[in-house]
Formats: C-alpha cells, sequence, structure tokens
C-alpha cells in the first residue's frame, strides 16, 4: 500500500524528451563552480548517461555554431573529465575590462574569511574552504574571482575538483610584495574538522 510519506519520498518524474534533458543541463552548468562529470549530470537531471552524453553533444555544437545558430561568447568545454561553461578565450581581456571597470566595493565578512583561507591554504578546492568555513562558499567564491583576488589555478585529474588561489591583485590591495609577508596565523588554520575561526581575521 502507498502511504503519503511513500508518496512524498519519490523522485519527480521528469520529461525524457532530448530538449528538455538538455535544458536542465543548461539550468545545472550555470550555477556550478566545478566540472561536471556524465554520471553526476544524470543523476542531477534524472536522466540515462547516454541521453546526457547526447544533450552535452548537442549544447557543445549548438554554443560553437554547428547547427545553424550563432556562436556563443561562451563555450561547454571538458575539462578534468567534467564538463563546465566557460567564457570563450577571444573575450579574456573584455571580461578583465569589464571586472576591473566595476565601481570597488567592500568585500563581506564571509568573502573577508574565505579569501584569508585561500591565502593561507593554497591550493584549495571550494569543497576544502567550505569543509574548514562550515558553511557553503559558491557565491563568495563567485565574487572573488570577479574581483580578481582569485583565480583558478588548476584542476584535480582525478576529481575533477579545482583549486584556487590568489592574484597579484590580492597582494597590491593588502599592500604586500608576496604572501611571506602575511601574518603567521597558517597553523591555526587546519583540516577544518573544527571550523574556521572568525576571530582569527580580526
Amino acid at each position: 500500500m502507498t502511504t503519503e510519506t511513500d508518496t512524498d519520498d519519490a523522485p519527480p518524474v521528469r520529461s525524457q524528451e532530448p530538449a528538455d534533458v538538455a535544458r536542465r543541463i543548461e539550468a545545472i552548468l550555470l550555477i556550478v563552480d566545478e566540472p561536471q562529470s556524465l554520471v553526476a549530470l544524470a543523476a542531477a537531471v534524472g536522466a540515462p548517461v547516454p541521453a546526457v552524453r547526447q544533450a552535452v553533444e548537442g549544447l557543445v555544437a549548438d554554443y560553437d555554431g554547428e547547427t545553424g545558430g550563432p556562436r556563443r561568447g561562451f563555450e561547454l568545454r571538458e575539462v578534468g573529465g567534467g564538463w563546465r561553461l566557460y567564457v570563450r578565450d577571444e573575450h579574456d581581456d573584455l571580461i578583465a575590462e569589464y571586472v576591473g571597470g566595476q565601481a570597488p566595493s567592500r568585500l563581506s565578512q564571509a568573502a573577508l574569511e574565505t579569501l584569508a583561507v585561500i591565502a593561507y591554504k593554497q591550493p584549495v578546492t571550494r569543497s576544502q574552504v567550505a569543509s574548514i568555513r562550515a558553511v557553503n562558499v559558491d557565491s563568495v567564491v563567485r565574487t572573488l574571482l570577479a574581483r580578481g583576488f582569485i583565480t583558478e589555478l588548476f584542476t584535480d585529474p582525478e576529481t575533477g575538483a579545482i583549486n584556487y588561489g590568489t592574484t597579484d591583485a590580492l597582494l597590491v590591495n593588502l599592500g604586500i610584495n608576496s604572501l611571506d609577508e602575511l601574518p603567521h596565523i597558517s597553523p591555526l588554520l587546519d583540516d577544518g574538522s573544527d571550523g574556521f575561526d572568525a576571530e582569527v581575521l580580526r
């Protein structure tokens, strides 16, 4: 007998039409910070891996202008065994100019804490930062990337996780020549099991 609880716990039934699967994949790709494997995408959108592979191939062709439409300013690229949206290389200067021209604003406490963790623990992945701070840091990492304080150093070939590090822009804003001039608090940053003590930054 089906109970109310059984019904509530049942996963939603989603359309398996190729166009619908592709749209759901796009929605996921717009919010992720790290490359997603076909298996991970399949689980996220509720579709078989072969259907997801076909949809991804179709999106790549669409963004590249191979299906009759315009070539987009972004591309769907496979990196480290996963898929993620990237701005095309020819627009790097444009993006740097745009981001650099934005009115400066003060970083939030959450952004400062995240930046401190990255500065002392780099290279470090987003999930490692989240473990240390004991909170989700997705939006904060995006903010720091947009402000040019951190950058993607490399992608782990096994996990697909992006490792982040700080940029020269951080040194300029802090008025120091190298990270060696930062206060020696790194021994206080553990592996994240006890969380990150925000008081260290004050």
